[in-house]
């Protein structure tokens, strides 16, 4: 009786599985319900273990591989190509000009503080003649390399975008009312930033500027200190303040290299005007030189 009861309650709880669709406890029966899905995945696909297996493991859930901290770090070398003796003395004298412009730039903020503003100007010229050598050399001696333009845009900053303006702002003390100088000078070591920022990122164009070099403007700074060009000091600020503007506009400027070879004709006027009157005659060819930007702008939108 024992046995037969235990048989019937077995045969009840399969006819229930089946009913649910569920898998019979304790034995290796398979409802209908579990064989039809086997056949679909069958049908469409291999089983999900057989996808499993072959599945790619992601990225992101791979363990991650042990990291020693003991490991020298790689150094990336700063001179690309042959590093042989030759090449390497080149490039530290290409450098070394580098850090002079840089060097002469924080002398001349250290002379204006003094109150050396005419001496702090030359100085201020000496960085940019240092700034024109570092790079010929670097493409004559074949060491041009990304870290030296870097470096140079680094140094540029230091002496043209805060040298500049400081050995302006000592040289309006007395002439102009201290905030409009403040604000005038500090536009161009805003504009400085942007526009050394902007050239490293731009394609690079043979022919035109896009706005006013940074090298050019601190040019055109230094030398106005150095002659004392004769203008009341809110003129200098608006001067000064319209320069800045011009470094980071978008108007094309002539490149040293095409404007010398001009006629040479057009270079006799500015020789005989040095002679005659050589502030006056700077105050021209910077006034020239930056009207002539939005004028080639305005030949090239008709162009067009």
């Amino acid at each position: 009786m024992r046995r037969s009861s235990t048989f019937a309650r077995q045969v009840l709880l399969v006819r229930v599985g089946r009913r649910d669709g569920a898998a019979v406890p304790g034995t290796d029966l398979v409802t209908p319900d579990h064989r039809y899905a086997d056949r679909q995945r069958l049908r469409y696909g291999r089983l999900d273990t057989d996808i499993e297996a072959v599945r790619p493991v992601s990225p992101a859930l791979a363990p991650a591989a042990p990291v020693d901290d003991e490991s020298p770090a790689m150094s990336i070398p700063l001179l690309p190509g042959e590093r042989t003796a030759a090449r390497r003395a080149k490039f530290a004298l290409v450098n070394a000009c580098t850090l002079s412009s840089l060097m002469l730039g924080m002398l001349a903020i250290f002379l204006a503080m003094r109150g050396d503003v005419q001496v702090a100007a030359i100085f201020l010229i000496a960085c940019v003649a240092f700034d024109g050598l570092d790079g010929a050399l670097a493409r004559k001696l074949g060491v041009a390399s990304p870290f030296g333009a870097q470096m140079d845009s680094l140094a540029d900053m230091c002496s043209f975008g805060l040298a500049a303006p400081v050995v302006v702002y000592a040289s309006l003390a007395g002439s102009a009312p201290p905030a409009a100088a403040a604000v005038s000078c500090a536009l161009v070591a805003a504009c400085a930033a942007v526009r050394l920022a902007r050239f490293n990122v731009s394609p690079k164009d043979g022919r035109f500027f896009c706005g006013v070099p940074t090298t050019m403007a601190a040019a055109v700074l230094a030398l106005t200190v150095a002659i004392g060009v004769p203008v009341p000091g809110l003129v200098m600020v608006a001067a000064v303040a319209l320069l800045a503007f011009a470094m980071v506009s978008s108007f094309p400027y002539a490149k040293l290299a095409r404007l010398l070879k001009l006629p040479p004709w057009l270079w006799l006027a500015p020789v005989i005007g040095a002679l005659v009157d050589i502030r006056l005659t700077f105050a021209l060819v910077v006034v020239g030189y930056l009207v002539s930007g939005p004028l080639l702008w305005l030949h090239q939108r008709r162009t067009a």
